[in-house]
């Protein structure tokens, strides 16, 4: 990453940026088997996040599909919300300004909005949220909605899609490992640093992690800042 670059990946955004990895886990999720012939165009926002984490992922899948996906620790019922305000800035960002007050109709990728969750709270396999739950008036008819689709991918759980993804499983099983050791009394460089040793020997994204392992470090130190960050 560049000097300039204001913004970190998070482990998510990093390891899945393989667009094998990508597929592969897409795939699972959808049920559908996109080929590695599919163009896949990632194009992640970078100025629209709290403080310095990306986590992330927006990309276009061939021409017809734009897909968000956040990995989260913590449940969040304004995800719909947050999601809207991003797709408008991502279309904007794609659509020439200039092509909206034309005649012609402008014709924009469908989207589909995807959260994968791996915290500690009780959280069912799938779960729907909606911007519609949000609205104060009830009563009104309702002429905006967003559906926000929730797949919890801890071990033990949505093994329909962990099952077909060794890439998600294998991030699901490192990070449920720092978690572990930090639960178990180690500080979080420790427990980091166990997790490391436990995956490669066990080989659990061992390839990244040999090619990552001080920037691994350096990226969850971000993201337990920031997580600590939003307790408080």
């Amino acid at each position: 990453m560049g000097g300039n670059r204001a913004y970190r990946d998070s482990i998510f955004t990093s390891y899945f940026k393989d667009e094998g990895r990508l597929l592969e886990m897409y795939n699972a999720i959808s049920g559908k088997n996109y080929g590695r012939v599919t163009e896949v165009r990632i194009n992640t926002l970078e100025n629209v996040l709290f403080r310095d984490r990306i986590n992330d992922l927006s990309f276009l899948l061939g021409e017809k599909l734009i897909v968000l996906i956040e990995a989260q620790t913590s449940l969040n019922a304004n995800m719909p919300l947050r999601l809207l305000l991003y797709i408008a800035r991502l279309y904007e960002k794609m659509v020439e300004n200039a092509a909206m007050y034309r005649r012609k109709l402008v014709k924009i990728p469908k989207p589909e909005f995807i959260v994968l969750y791996n915290g500690n709270e009780d959280c069912p396999d799938k779960k729907t949220l909606r911007l519609s739950n949000a609205f104060e008036d009830a009563d009104v008819p309702n002429l905006l909605e967003l559906v926000v689709t929730v797949y919890n991918v801890n071990p033990g759980h949505s093994p329909e899609i962990l099952e077909h993804s060794r890439s998600l499983r294998d991030y699901a099983v490192f990070t449920a490992k720092v978690r572990e050791c930090k639960a178990a009394g180690m500080t979080l460089d420790e427990s980091i640093e166990k997790a490391i040793n436990y995956c490669e020997k066990c080989d659990i994204m061992s390839a990244y992690l040999a090619a990552h392992g001080s920037g691994v470090m350096n990226m969850l130190l971000t993201e337990w800042d920031f997580d600590q960050y939003i307790k408080i």
